[in-house]
């Protein structure tokens, strides 16, 4: 069986490509060893926010006082909360599927392996294919912390298939965007949680003035958040475990909780997937490939979070797909991976997009910032939402925009018309001259680009 393209890997970057590969014309194979969807779909982000919608309508009843609304004996739920989720991604791996017997894939269910260059074997069948692309992912890293495989330790994977765990109080080691999802889930669902991170702030790959303002909120809604901080040790049962860990000033200290989230970062999977030989140059135990997804080997290329010093999100792994199949298709690569959002579904939620004011200044640019505040915001007020603000990062010079970070109402949904002005070059002129509606919280996108 030849193809003129291989993917292992049914995961966002791994569908996109054999998607994208089919309309261009290719045959396509694609090997998945679970399920299509991969991580983001099944065990990651649809989950996760799903979760999050729940927790946060439950919290919206529960002030439907500050409204002048009556909502009386409002609880939740939990296993049916869980129930919606599996819904939802269900109905999301439907439509994948959907897509790969239009796009007339060949779907391999199994554990692919790379036998040599253009030869995979799956279940005893060898498969032969002109180019080959990697996209199998990640899986969680467990850090070697003492006690870290005790039965009470639990990962995101285990919070979020099946009916997930419910737990009154829970202690996350890891605050990155997995851990302060996390902890804003339980939170709004009561739980006590502690939140533990070895980095200067929380959200580390994160501007630091938006992990700054969510660190207070979560500490307003009784979450306590230890940065700096090292953990020593996990001991305890399931109900009632212990983590021992240094604060940023060498102090001892401990921390409690019916369950621990590890939540300290995920690794590329290679799991068996390349024969004896067959390996391309790696680095930190993750393929190392160029910006169009080459690898040390010729027709084999990888994308998304299997690749090395690679951005780990859906979005990211899906650009990828794409350049990688037109590369190999004899074209330019079309998706610009400059400019790259981020977002963070906490309450209020986080994103930001191209240069932080530091990062600018620290390759040598003169900058000017614009603020506009969450409470000069109509639609922010009716809502009654927690202090944000939008932040604008332009040239001082010539006004063209370097950067956004926002924290606020929507920040998720906004941040793509800011990719957008940084990707193009608009200015801060350009920007404030553009109409947006009213009463939205979009206004704020311009509010602070009239400041600049």
């Amino acid at each position: 069986m030849t193809y003129d393209i291989a993917i292992i890997g049914g995961g966002p970057g791994g569908y996109t490509a054999a998607e994208h590969a089919a309309k261009l014309g290719k045959s396509v194979v694609l090997f998945e060893k679970d399920l299509l969807g991969g991580t983001c779909l099944n065990r990651g982000c649809m989950p996760t926010k799903s979760l999050l919608h729940g927790a946060e309508t439950y919290v919206a009843m529960r002030h439907a006082s500050d409204l002048g609304l009556v909502a009386e004996n409002v609880g939740y739920d939990f296993s049916a909360m869980h129930r919606r989720k599996t819904e939802v991604i269900d109905a999301l791996r439907q439509g994948v599927e959907k897509l790969m017997k239009a796009g007339k894939i060949a779907v391999v269910r199994g554990k692919a392996r790379v036998e040599g260059q253009g030869k995979i074997s799956c279940d005893g069948e060898l498969y032969e294919a002109n180019d080959i692309i990697l996209a199998t992912g990640t899986k969680v890293f467990c850090p070697p912390i003492p006690g870290w495989d005790n039965a009470g330790v639990v990962t995101s994977d285990d919070l979020l298939e099946g009916e997930g765990r419910a737990f009154s109080s829970l202690v996350i080691i890891g605050a990155g965007v997995v851990g302060v999802e996390c902890a804003c889930l339980y939170l709004a669902l009561g739980a006590e949680v502690t939140l533990i991170e070895a980095a200067d702030h929380i959200l580390p790959a994160m501007d630091r003035e938006l992990a700054q303002r969510l660190a207070m909120m979560l500490k307003k809604q009784g979450c306590k958040v230890e940065a700096k901080a090292t953990v020593q040790s996990i001991a305890g049962a399931p109900g009632a475990m212990t983590v021992t860990y240094h604060d940023k000033k060498g102090g001892e200290h401990t921390a409690t909780g019916e369950g621990v989230l590890l939540a300290a970062g995920r690794k590329a999977d290679l799991d068996g997937l390349f024969a004896p030989g067959a390996e391309p140059e790696l680095e930190r135990g993750a393929i190392v490939a160029d910006e169009v997804g080459r690898t040390s080997i010729p027709h084999l290329y990888a994308i998304g979070d299997v690749r090395a010093r690679n951005i780990q999100l859906a979005h990211v792994a899906e650009a990828q797909g794409k350049n990688a199949v037109e590369v190999i298709a004899g074209n330019e690569p079309p998706i610009d991976m400059h400019v790259v959002p981020s977002c963070v579904y906490t309450t209020p939620e986080i994103a930001s997009v191209g240069l932080t004011e530091d990062q600018a200044k620290a390759q040598g640019l003169k900058v000017k910032t614009g603020k506009y505040l969450t409470g000069a915001n109509g639609k922010c007020l009716i809502e009654g939402t927690e202090s944000g603000y939008v932040k604008l990062v332009a040239d001082a010079e010539t006004g063209r925009l370097l950067g956004a970070q926002m924290v606020c109402p929507r920040a998720t949904d906004m941040i793509g018309e800011l990719g957008l002005a940084v990707q193009r070059g608009v200015t801060a002129d350009q920007l404030a001259h553009v109409i947006h509606p009213h009463p939205t919280f979009c206004e704020m996108i311009s509010g602070a680009a009239e400041t600049l």
